[in-house]
Formats: structure tokens, C-alpha cells, sequence
């Protein structure tokens, strides 16, 4: 499932996130962090995770998330990994197709995350740069994705993906991983649709019997397939 979470930040906050990853802040090569796999893909740029500003980053962006009722109910979220900053211009414009690694080591929190969903939060407007869409292969095909500054991207970290060649401007993203509580896709799915279509009963007709029942349902399956 893919899935877009819209508006987790206003223009002020996007302005000042941006200011903050200016030409000043500590950009390092991105391919300090990559894998085996991912290293001859990656040519990009990334803020220093061990920063003092990388840190006070994490904290907007894990808030702005964790704010959205959405993402809550797509994701089922058990653990995070620690958001990361990427930045693509110039010759640093690309990462080519790869799958992300398994579980991840967090150097900031010392935790190990099974990345069962990938996020991307994009941080400035697709009219600033040129190319750079965010490509997802699936069982549907490839699914190019460029939104607006604020919107964030959630997908199945068993995607292969990749970042089209930045040809103008700069592409500013927060990325990081969450670990749900339902490790399978399909079934956190089936979650996801139920709880959406109970949100429009209720609007519709109020709490009845049937959506009391309906709700039972859903977290006798989330009993059944959550690991906490």
C-alpha cells in the first residue's frame, strides 16, 4: 500500500526547516550510510546524523507524524527509526533502484528496526527542482511520486525504489523506517480499510450497534496479528 499523508507541517514551519538546511548546516556524503547493495546507487548528500541540528530535526518531523491520525492507522507503529535528511542537486542528484536493508541499526537510540514501511517526508515544493520523483515498483508497476513541501510518502520497505536525477534546483526529504506492530502488508491493509470505512459510519450515522460490532472486529484482528 502506498499511501500520502498530507499537510504534517505549515508554510512557517516547512521555511524555517528549510532555512535550517541551508549551505551552513553539515551536509557529508550520502553514501557514508549506505549498504553493500545501496552504495554504487547512492549519490546524494545527507545531513550528519550525529549533529546537534540533526537531532532537534528528528524531533519536528517524529512529532509532525506521530500528530497525523493517519499514519497511526497505515503504519501501527512499534519502534521508528531515527528520521534522516537527504538533499539532492548538482552532481549529487541521484540514487539509483535498491531495496532497503532488512533491520537497521540506529546509532542514535542503539535499537535495531525491521523496516516494514518506508517514509518520505518532502520539504520543499516540486516547482524548486527538476526531476528528482521518488519511484516505487510494485506489483502495479512504477509509481513516480513528487509532492508538495509538508506531504510525506508512507510505502512497503520490500519496494524496490529510487530517486530520478535531480536536472535543477534542490530536492530537500526527510526518510526513516517504522517497524509496525503488524508485520504483514496485506494484513495491516485489511486494518487500515476497516478503520477508514468505520471513521465514514460514524460520520455518517453515528455510533450504532453495527459499528460497535464492526470495531470489536477490528481489534480482535489486531489482537491476533499485533506483536508488541
Amino acid at each position: 500500500m502506498i499511501l500520502v499523508l498530507k499537510n504534517l507541517f505549515s508554510p512557517e514551519e516547512l521555511a524555517s526547516i528549510r532555512s535550517d538546511l541551508g549551505p551552513q548546516a553539515p551536509w557529508i556524503s550520502g553514501a557514508s550510510s549506505a549498504g553493500g547493495q545501496a552504495v554504487t546507487q547512492k549519490n546524494n548528500q545527507q545531513l550528519a546524523q550525529d549533529s546537534a541540528l540533526a537531532k532537534a530535526l528528528q524531533q519536528r518531523i517524529l512529532h509532525a507524524v506521530q500528530a497525523d491520525p493517519l499514519f497511526f492507522s497505515a503504519a501501527l507503529p512499534h519502534k521508528i527509526f531515527n528520521p534522516l535528511f537527504n538533499r539532492y542537486s548538482g552532481a549529487s542528484n541521484h540514487y539509483g533502484p535498491h531495496i532497503d536493508g532488512a533491520v537497521l541499526h540506529s546509532r542514535q537510540t542503539g535499537e535495531r528496526v525491521r523496516t516494514d514501511l518506508s517514509c518520505t517526508v518532502f520539504l520543499n515544493d516540486p516547482a524548486d527542482y527538476g526531476g528528482g520523483e521518488l519511484t516505487v515498483h510494485d506489483t502495479y508497476g512504477a509509481q513516480s511520486i513528487k509532492l508538495p513541501a509538508g506531504h510525506a510518502v508512507l510505502y512497503p520497505g520490500t519496494s524496490l525504489h529510487e530517486v530520478r536525477p535531480v536536472t535543477r534546483g534542490q530536492r530537500l526529504a526527510s526518510f526513516f523506517w517504522i517497524q509496525s506492530m503488524v508485520r504483514s502488508d496485506e494484513q495491516r491493509r485489511l486494518l487500515f480499510d476497516l478503520d477508514m470505512n468505520l471513521l465514514k459510519l460514524r460520520q455518517q450515522h453515528g455510533e450504532t450497534a453495527e459499528t460497535t460490532a464492526l470495531t470489536g472486529t477490528y481489534h480482535n484482528l489486531l489482537r491476533m496479528w499485533a506483536a508488541v
